[in-house]
């Protein structure tokens, strides 16, 4: 029998994700401002709690529980009313207090997991935590403990990374977090045909076989859309993509 997976309940993602993410895994979600990452979180524990029953943390370091709920709504997500349920917490914090409290085993965050019975965890972003760290090996000690406090407590989580850019190669950043996590997906900007597009790719998966397509995706009225792979093109992930010389020769001269 196949290992039960953690589905986000988008079937193009999950079907790319070998049906979904290991449960108890620690996933980190990177992209630059706008592509999505914070609605791709929201939609993993929304749909986690209303069509697979399990109850959700969202941890944020920046925008108030008022923010999530504004924007959830416009995908019909109603955060409030989940929170009113007592399947889901909201909860605006810094890092050290986080870091703090999921640590310890009788922290408070600790409890509201065991309290609610919390099966996914957003951690928005981590991106944060580099505030905290003299050096990249004091940050990758603080990452490493966040993950394996989560770990610890046996629940899914989405790690969210900021890329600040727009375009083309991954930000130096001293965190070394891609390396503890246990799977990594990408979200990008693509420039198409003098046109802006997003693209989502995942880069890594521990323990289990994944799709390495580089995929189209949108934002919906339900949310985060994954559509087909990027065919006839390459140099997708370094934000300009073109023609693959075969594609190009056919443009140019047409099909026999």
């Amino acid at each position: 029998m196949s290992e039960e997976r953690v589905q986000f309940g988008i079937k193009a993602l999950d079907k790319m994700l070998s049906g979904g993410l290991l449960p108890g895994s620690a996933n980190l979600l990177e992209g630059a401002p706008g592509t999505g990452k914070t609605t791709l979180a929201i939609q993993f524990v929304y749909n986690g709690i209303v069509q697979f029953k399990e109850p959700g943390l969202i941890i944020t370091f920046e925008e108030f529980p008022q923010q999530y709920y504004h924007d959830a709504m416009q995908f019909g997500w109603d955060l409030k009313k989940l929170e009113n349920e007592g399947k889901l917490k909201l909860i605006f914090s810094d890092p050290q207090t986080t870091l703090d409290e999921i640590d310890k085993v009788d922290g408070q965050f600790v409890k509201i997991i065991e309290d609610l019975g919390v099966k996914r965890v957003v951690i928005d972003s981590m991106t944060h935590f580099e505030s905290l760290g003299i050096d990249q090996f004091d940050l990758r000690d603080i990452e490493r403990r966040m993950i394996n406090a989560l770990k610890r407590e046996g629940v899914s989580s989405i790690l969210l990374r900021e890329n600040d850019n727009l375009f083309g190669q991954v930000s130096q950043v001293s965190s070394k977090i891609p390396f503890i996590v246990d799977s990594y997906t990408l979200l990008r900007y693509v420039e198409i045909d003098s046109a802006i597009e997003k693209a989502l790719c995942i880069l890594k998966m521990r323990g289990s076989d994944h799709q390495k397509d580089i995929r189209c995706f949108r934002i919906g009225s339900k949310g985060i859309e994954v559509e087909a792979k990027f065919s006839g093109r390459e140099g997708i992930m370094s934000g300009n993509a073109h023609l693959t010389p075969q594609d190009a020769f056919v443009n140019v001269f047409g099909k026999k």
